[in-house]
C-alpha cells in the first residue's frame, strides 16, 4: 500500500463519517462493526491494511463532528455528555456555533498533541504500560471513589430547617450514588446475561448507552418545550490563544489517560483533568472537552499502530485486531499523517455542517427536532438489537432520568462500564454473578 493510497482511504473514511456523525446517537463503533461483518461475509471488500486507514479517517472525523448533534440535537454519548451542559448554555445565548467551533479548536489541539508524541511514542508508551499494568485495578477503584466523593452534598440553603434542609443538601448525592450503582448493576447483568441476540452481541451496550445518556436529555427537551433563539454565526471566537493552550493541555491530559487506561472514557478523563488543572471558565472547559474526546477516540485507535505497544483500547481497535495488526514504524507514521489530514478536513467540514444544522433548527421547531431525534434513536436501537434492546433502553432511560430529575452528575451513569469491569479486575465479578443467578 502506497502512502497516497493510504491517505485516499483515510479521506474516504472521513467523508463517510461526516454524514454518519450527524445521525443522533449513532456511534461510529457500531458502524465499524457492520463493516467488519461485511468484510467477513462478502470476502475482502477491501484489504485489511486499507480498512485500517479507512477506520483512521472514520474515527478522526467522527471525534470532531459528533459535537454537532450533541449540542444542537441533544443526543450526547459518554464522551460528549460534559460538552452539552456549557454547550446548551451557549445555544440559549445564540452562540451555539461558537461552542461548536471551540470544541473543534480543542480537537485540532488534541490532534497536534498526538502528532508531537510520534517521535517518543514507541519508546515511552510501552515502558509506561509495563509500569502501570500491575496497578490497573486499584487505579480504577480510585477513579470510582473520586467520582463518588466529588458528588459532595450541596443545597440551596433555602429549605426550612430540619429534615427538609438535610434532604435538600443530600438529595443530589443520594441520586448520584443510586445512579452509579443501578447503572453498574445493569452493566453487570448485560455482561453475563443480555437480551440482545447473540448475532449482534457486539452491540450489547448500545441500547444501554442510548437510554442512559441520550433519551433522558431529549425527553427533558420535549417536556420543557425549549424554544431556541436565532443563532448568531460569529466571525471570531471569544477566546485568547493562552486559554486555548490551557484547554488543550488539560483536555489532552485527560484524553491520553482515557485512551491509555481501560474502561475510562474521554468524558471521565476530561473531568479528572479539569479538576487537576482547576478549570472554571466555560470557554476553557469546552476547549478541553473537545481535545479530550478527540485524543480519547483517535489516540485510543492510534496507539494500536505504535510499534512495540499494539494497545487495543476502544471498540475500533479491538475489532480491527481480529483481522489485522500493525508492526512497522512506517505504518504508524502513515497513520499519524492520515490523522493530521483528516483532522484538518473534519474541522472545515465542522464549520460547514454546523451552519447547515443551524439552518435546519431555524426552520423546524426544536420540539419537532427532538421528537424526530427520539424516533431515530429508537429505530436505531430496534434495528440493531431488536425488541430486547428496546427493553434494555427503557430500563436504562429510567436510570438516566434520575440525575436529570434530582440534579446529580450524569457522569455517574458510567457505572454501567466502571463497576462490572472493576469487580472483574479484583476477581469479585464471577462470584457476584453466581450469587445473583446470572451464571449456571
Amino acid at each position: 500500500m502506497t502512502f497516497f493510497v493510504a491517505l485516499l482511504y483515510a479521506v474516504g473514511g472521513a467523508l463517510v463519517a461526516a454524514v454518519l456523525s450527524l445521525v443522533p446517537a449513532l456511534h461510529i463503533y457500531n458502524v465499524a462493526g457492520f463493516i467488519i461483518l461485511a468484510t467477513a461475509a462478502l470476502g475482502e471488500v477491501m484489504p485489511p491494511e486499507h480498512l485500517a486507514m479507512f477506520f483512521i479517517g472514520l474515527i478522526t472525523s467522527y471525534a470532531i463532528l459528533n459535537t454537532i448533534p450533541s449540542i444542537f440535537l441533544s443526543a450526547p454519548d459518554d464522551s460528549t455528555i460534559f460538552v452539552v451542559l456549557p454547550g446548551q448554555k451557549y445555544l440559549l445565548q445564540r452562540r451555539g456555533y461558537e461552542a461548536v467551533v471551540l470544541t473543534g479548536l480543542g480537537g485540532l489541539g488534541g490532534i497536534a498533541v498526538l502528532a508531537l508524541l510520534t517521535p517518543v511514542a514507541s519508546s515511552l508508551l510501552p515502558a509506561l504500560r509495563a509500569i502501570l499494568q500491575p496497578h490497573m485495578h486499584w487505579i480504577l477503584w480510585t477513579i470510582i471513589a473520586y467520582m463518588l466523593i466529588s458528588e459532595w452534598p450541596k443545597g440551596s440553603d433555602r429549605a426550612p430547617a430540619g429534615l427538609r434542609r438535610w434532604w435538600d443538601g443530600w438529595k443530589s448525592l443520594t441520586a448520584g450514588l443510586l445512579t452509579f450503582f443501578l447503572s453498574g448493576l445493569l452493566g453487570f447483568i448485560l455482561l453475563y446475561r443480555s437480551l440482545v441476540p447473540v448475532t449482534v452481541a457486539y452491540q450489547n451496550l448500545l441500547p444501554a448507552f442510548v437510554g442512559l445518556f441520550a433519551v433522558p436529555w431529549i425527553l427533558q427537551n420535549i417536556l420543557s418545550r425549549v424554544a431556541l433563539p436565532e443563532q448568531h454565526i460569529a466571525a471570531t471566537v471569544d477566546i485568547t490563544p493562552w486559554l486555548v493552550l490551557r484547554g488543550v493541555f488539560a483536555g489532552a491530559l485527560g484524553g491520553l489517560f482515557a485512551a491509555f487506561f481501560p474502561v475510562v472514557t474521554g468524558g471521565i478523563g476530561g473531568f479528572i483533568a479539569g479538576h487537576a488543572t482547576a478549570q472554571r471558565d466555560d470557554r476553557l472547559f469546552i476547549v478541553s472537552q473537545g481535545a479530550s474526546k478527540v485524543v480519547y477516540y483517535v489516540g485510543g485507535f492510534l496507539f494500536f499502530f505504535v510499534p512495540g505497544l499494539h494497545l487495543t483500547r476502544g471498540g475500533m481497535a479491538w475489532m480491527l485486531s481480529s483481522i489485522w495488526s500493525s508492526y512497522t514504524p512506517q505504518t504508524y507514521y502513515t497513520a499519524v499523517a492520515a490523522v493530521l489530514l483528516t483532522g484538518l478536513l473534519a474541522f472545515f467540514l465542522l464549520l460547514l455542517l454546523t451552519r447547515l444544522t443551524i439552518a435546519l433548527v431555524a426552520r423546524v421547531h426544536y420540539r419537532w427536532v427532538s421528537l424526530a431525534t427520539l424516533v431515530v434513536l429508537l429505530l436505531i436501537v430496534w434495528g440493531m438489537t431488536g425488541w430486547g434492546g428496546l427493553l434494555i433502553c427503557a430500563v436504562a432511560t429510567g436510570i438516566g432520568l434520575i440525575p436529570v430529575l434530582w440534579g446529580s452528575r450524569r457522569m455517574n451513569c458510567m457505572g454501567v462500564l466502571l463497576l462490572p469491569i472493576a469487580l472483574n479486575m479484583v476477581g469479585w465479578g464471577a462470584p457476584l454473578a453466581a450469587f445473583l443467578g446470572l451464571v449456571g
